[in-house]
């Protein structure tokens, strides 16, 4: 089954993004900034990167520009989930790299059903 990279500095976001995919047969991993997203997503090579922006130090744009430039993981699909909720922020983060930008609060039905989109290609 699919692993999916959860980058969040908030741990309830993380235990609930975890349980809804995890109820749905998804492993799943986290991290609690870019920069753990980054070291982590070269070594586990997750099939999807769901990234929060606002985080200390490597903000999730930052992260998610960099993972798109890496050879080694730019085939990796990443999903902003975020309360920045402006347009602006969204075109900004899909030139960045991403492939979907969702505005926190995301339902769990949304969550899975983005999950199931980016991972079937």
């Amino acid at each position: 089954m699919a692993l999916i990279l959860i980058v969040d500095d908030s741990p309830t976001e993380v235990h609930v993004m975890q349980q809804a995919l995890e109820k749905h047969g998804y492993r799943t991993a986290a991290a609690a900034d870019g920069a753990e997203a980054l070291a982590k997503a070269k070594v586990m090579k997750p099939d999807l990167i769901f990234m929060d922006v606002v985080m200390p130090g490597v903000n999730g744009f930052q992260a998610t520009r960099k993972l798109a430039a890496d050879p080694d993981t730019r085939s990796i699909p990443v999903i902003m989930v975020t309360s920045k909720n402006q347009e602006t922020d969204r075109i900004w983060g899909m030139r960045q790299g991403a492939v979907d930008y969702l505005v926190k609060p995301v339902s769990a039905d949304m969550l899975i059903e983005k999950a199931q989109a980016a991972l079937s290609g």
